[in-house]
Parts: structure tokens; C-alpha cells; sequence
């Protein structure tokens, strides 16, 4: 989840997703403020019409007194405390007022104050909250101006707001949803080239491909042409790794070779020594150049062996060295088994094992081959005299021997060792079930197919 949070889709989303939010609701404020502004107007422009009745249909007779104005044309004027009220006023108070009023007034401090035509707010009967339109009318027959009034209960306003804003809410949370449905739709369009990038180094990782192949777009394009320049630099230089381990084993072995010919030409006490000290020179030489060969091999990317066909290789080759002791050997191998790392290096580290078990078995060579949690697990055993706990523990350390009268370096399984390390994996060498040695080797395994 975490991983998920730090990814670059997630960011771009969410960060289109705050600025969506953050947009829309400055957006249903502003549409909620200009509608409330909208009714409000439209609200009082009924008021004004309704005040225009009123004034129409008032009389005022000889002595300078109005009487009740003819009907309005609105029953709600008719019933108390309906919200919608008229009343007609002088400085001195109300003169007449409408039925729904009831036994109440509309401020008189505010209805008779000095203006041709005022709009204000006041709260009416039952703490209703009312807008009121006063105008000042001046008769012939009176010489003192009539305040006539109407208002009018504004909770009709803020329910007309209230159902605009709900709708608003649903509408622009849908829009929402879907603006953010299409960016991340957008997204995952426009990153699809970055997700290509990890799936081509994995398949040049795996082995199955040695570049990033595929047309990408203009702003990965540059990043695969580095990656891909990046790759042919490392194997060109693991090229010239190996081509200068070829020349100092052949700068090396030569003059050994001509120093255990010369000592031997020579004879004398000293020559067993010295031919002794040149093997010893050609054991180590052989040692650290095949350490220094794997090492420049095993961090290359997209190497990629499979295992059955080394295995088939080797066996054809020792049986022609072992000709005469007739070894049987039994092969079971898991589907698609394959070393993720070069051949060269498998067919040393399983040649040293498989020669090892060819030498010491009685009749019988088991090779067994498993894949077990992304790791590839080669067991080769015997059916020899075996060793026990505290020579296996010995063994494996570089030129141990424990029978000179088999012919080796004794180097052999301390190379596998060192080799199957550089490789982050491990030579185990247990007790076989036929009765011989069991040398298991762990390694990384490559993807099958």
C-alpha cells in the first residue's frame, strides 16, 4: 500500500482530485450565492407588485382617512400568520393592517422611516423572518403621508436556495466523479510507456531479451536509448574483462609450463620440488582467474542457461573419460529449469561435481534438478564410500584431498563454492541415499520458457 502512495499515478490523481474538489466547491458557492441573489430579486419584485396593489386599491375618503383597500387578490393575506402580510401606517402608528397580522404590527420604527421607497429586514409574528417593501404615499386630502407596507416570509427563499443547492451538490459531485474517473483513466493512458520500462528490463533481465525493444514515446524514448547504451557499455566492457583474464592465463601458464619442462629436462634433487611448487602456482592460477572470469559475468544482465542441455553435455564428455567404469547415470530435472547467470560458469560449477561423483562412485551417478522459490537446486550424488561430518565440513576448503590415489587438484569444489557465491548462492554437501556423497548446489533460476 505504501508502495502505492509513493507511485506517480497515485500522485497525479490525487493531486487532480484535490484541484477538482477545490474547483467545484468554490464553483457551488458562487452558483449558490448568485441564485440566492437571483430569488432574492425575483422576491422582491413580487413584493413590489403586491405594494402597488395595495396602493391601488386604497381609498381615502373626504376627512383625510383611508379605508380598507379592496381585496388583493391573495388569500394568504387572509390568514393569520400566514407570512405574507400589508398595513398601512402613519408616524403615529398603524391605521389598518391586514387580517393574517392577527393582533400583531410591523415595526413602526422601521415602516415609517424617512424614505420615498425602503426594503429592509425585520422578524415578524412567531419569530418568522420577514422582508418588507415600505413606500410613502401623500394624499390631497391629508396633509400627513400614509406608509404602506407589505412584506413577506423569506423562509420561501431559502427553501428555493435550499433545493437549488442540494441539486447543485449532486450535479457537480457526479461532474466531480467523473472529471477524476477520466483523469485517472488519463493517467494510467498516458504512463502506460513508464510501465513498458520495468516489463523490458525484466525480460533482459530474465534472459529473454538482450535490449529494450519497442517504439516509445518522445519523453521515454531518451530513457530506453540510455538504458540500451548502458547495457552494450557493460558488455562490452565484461568483454574486455574477459578477453584480458584470457591473456594473463595464457601470459601465465606459459612460462609455468616451460619452468616444470626445464626442472624436469634438468633432473637433480631439486626438480620434484620445483615441479611440485609450479602445480601448486597452475592450482591457484586456474582458481583466482576462474573467480575473477565469474565475477565480471555474474552481474550482467539478461543471462540465461538452461540446465538439462549443460547436464547432457557434461555426461556425454565424462563418460568418454570414463569409459572403462561403466557409471550409470540417472537424470531427473524439473520443466524449463534454467540458471539465471552464464554457462560458461554452470558448466564449471556442475562439470567440478559431476567429475567428482564420476570419480568416486561405485556404479551409480543421481543428478536431480528443482525449482524452489525462484531458486534452482542441482543435487549430484554418488553411491561411493562417502565421507563423514568432519571431511565434508573440510573438504570444500580450498586444495583439500583426502585420497591422493584419485587424481585431482583439489581445488574443485572450492571453485564451485566460490563460484556459486559471486552468484548469492551456496554448495551444501550432505549424505546420499545411495550411500555416497551428496553435493547440493543453490542457485539463482531464470524465469522458464
Amino acid at each position: 500500500m505504501a508502495r502505492y502512495f509513493r507511485s506517480l499515478a497515485f500522485r497525479l490523481v490525487a493531486g487532480a482530485a484535490v484541484l477538482v474538489a477545490a474547483g467545484l466547491l468554490v464553483g457551488s458557492y458562487a452558483l449558490s450565492i448568485l441564485f440566492h441573489d437571483y430569488v432574492e430579486r425575483g422576491f422582491d419584485a413580487r413584493l413590489g407588485i403586491m405594494l402597488e396593489s395595495l396602493i391601488a386599491q386604497t381609498d381615502i375618503g373626504d376627512n383625510g382617512e383611508v379605508g380598507p383597500p379592496k381585496a388583493l387578490g391573495d388569500p394568504r393575506f387572509e390568514q393569520p400568520y400566514s407570512g405574507w402580510y400589508w398595513q398601512i401606517a402613519t408616524k403615529d402608528g398603524p391605521v389598518l393592517r391586514s387580517r393574517s397580522l392577527w393582533d400583531e404590527v410591523l415595526s413602526p420604527k422601521d415602516v415609517t422611516a424617512a424614505a420615498a421607497l425602503r426594503t429592509f429586514e425585520t422578524t415578524g409574528p412567531e419569530r418568522q423572518h420577514l422582508r418588507v417593501l415600505t413606500r410613502s404615499v401623500t394624499y390631497p386630502e391629508s396633509p400627513e403621508p400614509y406608509f404602506m407596507s407589505i412584506a413577506g416570509d423569506t423562509a420561501e427563499i431559502d427553501q428555493e436556495t435550499g433545493r437549488f443547492n442540494r441539486t447543485v451538490a449532486w450535479a457537480l459531485a457526479a461532474l466531480g466523479l467523473m472529471l477524476v474517473a477520466a483523469v485517472f483513466v488519463q493517467v494510467r493512458f498516458g504512463i502506460q510507456p513508464l510501465r513498458r520500462i520495468p516489463r523490458a528490463l525484466a525480460e533482459i533481465r530474465t534472459g529473454r531479451a538482450d535490449r529494450l525493444e519497442g517504439i516509445f514515446s518522445a519523453e521515454v524514448e531518451p530513457l530506453a536509448e540510455e538504458i540500451n547504451a548502458l547495457l552494450d557499455h557493460n558488455r562490452a566492457v565484461v568483454e574486455r574483462a574477459r578477453t584480458h583474464v584470457g591473456n594473463l592465463a595464457h601470459a601465465l601458464k606459459t612460462p609455468l609450463a616451460v619452468l616444470t619442462n626445464e626442472a624436469a629436462a634438468k633432473g637433480g634433487p631439486s626438480t620434484a620440488a620445483v615441479r611440485r611448487q609450479a602445480e601448486i602456482m597452475r592450482r591457484h592460477v586456474d582458481h583466482h582467474l576462474a573467480r575473477a572470469r565469474t565475477a565480471a559475468r555474474a552481474g550482467v544482465l539478461g543471462a540465461r542457461t538452461p540446465v538439462v542441455p549443460v547436464i547432457d553435455d557434461l555426461k556425454r564428455t565424462l563418460d568418454a573419460i570414463h569409459r572403462d567404469r561403466a557409471v550409470a547415470v540417472a537424470i531427473e530435472s524439473a520443466r524449463g529449469a534454467a540458471f539465471r547467470g552464464e554457462r560458461q560458469d554452470l558448466e564449471e560449477m556442475l562439470g567440478n561435481l559431476m567429475d567428482n561423483a564420476y570419480k568416486w562412485a561405485r556404479a551409480q551417478v543421481r543428478i536431480l534438478v528443482a525449482v524452489r522459490d525462484e531458486r534452482l537446486v542441482v543435487q549430484v550424488e554418488d553411491d561411493g564410500p562417502g565421507l563423514t561430518a568432519e571431511e565434508r565440513d573440510a573438504v570444500a576448503q580450498r586444495g583439500v584431498r583426502f585420497d591422493e590415489a584419485v587424481p585431482g587438484s583439489g581445488l574443485g569444489l572450492a571453485i564451485v563454492r566460490d563460484v556459486a557465491e559471486l552468484y548469492s548462492g551456496g554448495l551444501a554437501l550432505e549424505e546420499s541415499k545411495l550411500g555416497g556423497l551428496s553435493a547440493v548446489l543453490t542457485l539463482p533460476a531464470a524465469p522458464s520458457g
